[in-house]
């Protein structure tokens, strides 16, 4: 009977030299995968030109319009001011038959429209799929006006009785 020093001995010898040849195995089967023809696609499928998207629908999802290119707006309001400030802060002050109101951008309006952009002197309303214009009405009388020459005078000849000489040193 032999030792068990002697047998595991040669186990401990067998174990690496099996590994080594499994290893071996793998590199050979790779390098001989490398040889072999890799396979190329004569053509790739191209698009048609029939194919190409709606340009004018594509502008529109991405919010980009001609100047000009939008209709004017069909709904019952009015837009009595607007408050242009960062992304997404901006207002409109609209006036409906109910009365004004303040609206912010994203927000739907009493006709079913929603609030999209507000801009200085327009705001954009998107309504049943499509963009719509809604300008400021002008206002029939100007808040301020301009002084003529003959203001000016007038002015002049009254501003003395609100701002009287004191007597004495000046400093």
């Amino acid at each position: 009977m032999m030792p068990t020093h002697y047998f595991r001995r040669r186990v401990l010898l067998l174990v690496p030299l099996l590994y080594g040849i499994v290893l071996a195995g793998h590199e050979w089967r790779f390098r001989q995968a490398l040889g072999r023809e890799v396979p190329v696609v004569a053509e790739s499928p191209m698009a048609s030109v029939h194919d190409a998207p709606n340009v004018q629908a594509v502008a529109t999802v991405l919010g980009l319009a001609p100047d000009g290119g939008q209709a004017p707006s069909a709904e019952p309001i009015t837009l009595q001011a607007s408050f242009v400030a960062g992304q997404g802060l901006s207002r409109a002050l609209l006036a409906d038959a109910a009365g004004p109101r303040v609206y912010q951008v994203g927000e739907r309006l009493s006709g079913g429209s929603v609030l999209r952009r507000v801009e200085v002197s327009h705001v954009t309303l998107w309504r049943n799929g499509r963009e719509e214009r809604l300008a400021l009405q002008p206002t029939a009388k100007p808040l301020l006006r301009r002084l003529g020459l003959e203001d000016g005078r007038h002015a002049a000849l009254h501003s003395s009785q609100y701002l009287r000489p004191v007597a004495g040193q000046s400093e």
